[in-house]
């Protein structure tokens, strides 16, 4: 759970009209023009269930993510994010097999992003902007089923009112775009559990595969895009004390594709852990499915 574009910058400029890149599962520098907005809708479905124990614990997770950013000035942004779940975990327990579910509206997530430094030159950019922002509890955090209450994974929301901050770098040319973002996210106490707190470290490239070669005219562009996120999550805390069957370090490889034009991109990707690290019992993430389009106006 711890664990979502390109354009040629000779063809279709700097204006407001541009349909920027950004990488699929994590931010970009690139700007969003003053007055100008850019709204991203992502689909993701999350299979958890690599179980080490006897309860083979199997969680499903499906959520729609609306992304809506504003540009207050040439060079700050703000962002706000509300995801949709629909959480599911299946496992055994007293020799039975049980289910637990929960759906609805997450937590909304706001954050402000400040270009800090820009480098532009024919066919090429690099920005750099760090962003900060808050994570408040608008998500249900105490759902119950007939077994009482629901654990904090399965809820829709976290119950407590969370910190984030990072940087992250842009460098786009005419064929490819780098970007690379580090992040990390300070959790608080709600109902007598904290979840640890995360640190991450993301890379993405992107790299035209249509069409070849640039000329007047090019309507659409195809991207491959392989992205790599190294993820650390601390231990959660349940009343006072360390969850010893939680937290620890993944790295995950995602590959995918981009359509790209002037106004709108779609996206596609799967995130696939390569290296999983995990504290005593805690799941694992099989995979992690995204899909979506992003439009600018």
């Amino acid at each position: 759970m711890k664990a979502a574009l390109k354009s040629g910058l000779a063809v279709l400029g700097l204006s407001a009209a541009t349909a920027w890149g950004a990488p699929i599962t994590f931010n970009t520098a690139l700007p969003v023009h003053e007055g100008g907005w850019v709204l991203r809708e992502q689909f993701v479905f999350m299979k958890v269930a690599d179980d080490p124990t006897p309860a083979r614990r199997d969680m499903r997770v499906s959520g729609l993510i609306s992304v809506l950013g504003y540009g207050v000035t040439r060079d700050f942004a703000l962002f706000g994010m509300l995801p949709w779940f629909d959480k599911r975990v299946d496992m055994r327990m007293g020799g039975q097999d049980l289910t637990r579910r929960e759906s609805g509206a997450g937590d909304l997530t706001v954050l402000g992003r400040y270009t800090a430094y820009q480098y532009d030159a024919p066919g090429r950019t690099l920005r750099i902007a760090p962003f900060l922002g808050v994570k408040a509890p608008t998500g249900e955090d105490d759902a119950r089923d007939r077994l009482g209450r629901l654990p904090p994974p399965v809820q829709a929301g976290s119950g407590s009112w969370d910190v984030l901050g990072g940087a992250v770098l842009t460098w786009q040319t005419l064929d490819f775009e780098l970007d690379s973002q580090v992040s990390y996210k300070a959790n608080r106490e709600a109902r007598g559990f904290e979840a640890g707190n995360v640190a991450a470290l993301d890379a993405s490239l992107q790299y035209r595969l249509w069409p070849r070669s640039l000329g007047a005219g090019v309507p659409a562009f195809l991207y491959g895009v392989l992205e790599a996120n190294l993820v650390h999550a601390a231990r959660d805390r349940v009343g006072g004390a360390d969850d010893p069957n939680s937290g620890g370090t993944t790295l995950f490889l995602t590959p995918g594709l981009q359509y790209v034009t002037r106004k709108w991109i779609v996206e596609a990707g799967v995130q696939l852990p390569v290296i999983q690290h995990l504290h005593g019992a805690a799941l694992g993430t099989d995979y992690v499915l995204t899909a979506g389009f992003r439009i600018n106006f």
